[in-house]
């Protein structure tokens, strides 16, 4: 008797592929952020343009924490030890 072996595929996270979509997003309003930033000559908007910056710079942090802590989370789920690690 032949014996089969099936590979299990993991199901795709929609969680961990929204939390990419909306960095991806982030990045893209990081991106203009700094555009706004080149072409202000105000200080007003110029400060203005920092603080935006920093806070899309907050939010592209998070979603990056999430989306390892996801990642992890899944590979442990899968029973991956010693798996690709994120640094």
């Amino acid at each position: 008797m032949k014996t089969v072996f099936v590979k299990k595929t993991a199901r795709p996270d929609p969680e961990l592929a929204k939390l990419r979509a909306e960095l991806l997003e982030a990045q893209g309003d990081l991106t203009q952020a700094y555009r706004q930033f080149d072409q202000a000559l105000d200080p007003e908007l110029v400060e203005s343009c920092i603080y935006q910056i920093s806070a899309v710079k907050a939010r592209c942090n998070y979603l990056i924490r999430a989306i390892k802590a996801r990642s992890s989370e899944g590979l442990a789920a899968a029973g991956v030890e010693g798996g690709a690690a994120w640094t």
